[in-house]
């Protein structure tokens, strides 16, 4: 079973679902915002993907966050930053239980799921 993370409301989250959808493709979705997974997927997920992969520095939530908090990033400081806002997770984590996706593009999907 596929399962995707991520945060219902996010533009970039439904296009995700309108292509799983439109491919027929079954999917469990996980809110990691509200469902607090982040502290047992994160480290999964920074070993599988990378925690610059992970880390969303487009959003709102990075911009919001002060000058101290954004210079001198490392692994650790990063996935800190993560667990404690979980919106600076890049948006959706698509697991297959053996590939993991970050981010939503059409023919990385179709590459992997079909």
């Amino acid at each position: 079973m596929i399962t995707v993370y991520g945060i219902k409301n996010c533009d970039t989250m439904k296009k995700a679902f309108a292509w799983l959808d439109a491919n027929g493709i079954a999917y469990e979705f996980i809110d990691y915002k509200q469902a607090g997974v982040t502290d047992s997927r994160l480290p999964d997920w920074n070993r599988r993907a990378g925690w610059q992969t992970l880390l969303n520095t487009r959003g709102l939530m990075w911009r919001k966050l002060s000058e101290a908090e954004r210079t001198d990033l490392d692994e650790d400081k990063a996935l800190a930053l993560m667990k404690r806002y979980p919106v600076l997770i890049k948006r959706p984590v698509l697991d297959t239980g053996t590939a993991l996706l970050v981010g939503f593009s059409a023919d990385t999907y179709g590459d992997t799921l079909i």
